[in-house]
């Protein structure tokens, strides 16, 4: 699978709001992210690092307690078994990458 068309793959809303398409790597898990504003993801943790890079509007998001806005161009890496959560403040698109494979997504 070395190419994926993410604007075919099925739209699953995880959480209210929280609009995903997923896809896996051998190694890495995929989630292309819709939000709309107001939406959030509880705090949580989880053994597979993550990484959330903003594509448009502003997230929200908490990493062991340090909050910071994250924009177009920002990424925010959370570490493996850290709590985090996020909230949307505007209607907005963030790509989502977790190391390793999350096996419930998708």
């Amino acid at each position: 699978m070395p190419f994926v068309d993410t604007s075919s793959l099925r739209v699953i809303e995880r959480l209210p709001g929280w609009h995903g398409r997923y896809f896996h790597s051998p190694s890495m898990t995929f989630a292309h992210y819709d939000f709309v504003r107001g939406s959030s993801i509880h705090e949580h943790f989880h053994p597979q690092e993550e990484v959330y890079e903003v594509v448009e509007g502003e997230l929200e998001i908490t990493i062991d307690g340090v909050t910071e806005v994250a924009r177009p161009g920002m990424v925010a890496i959370v570490p493996s078994d850290v709590p985090h959560s996020v909230k949307a403040l505007t209607d907005d698109r963030a790509i989502i990458v977790d190391y390793p494979v999350r096996g419930e997504f998708g």
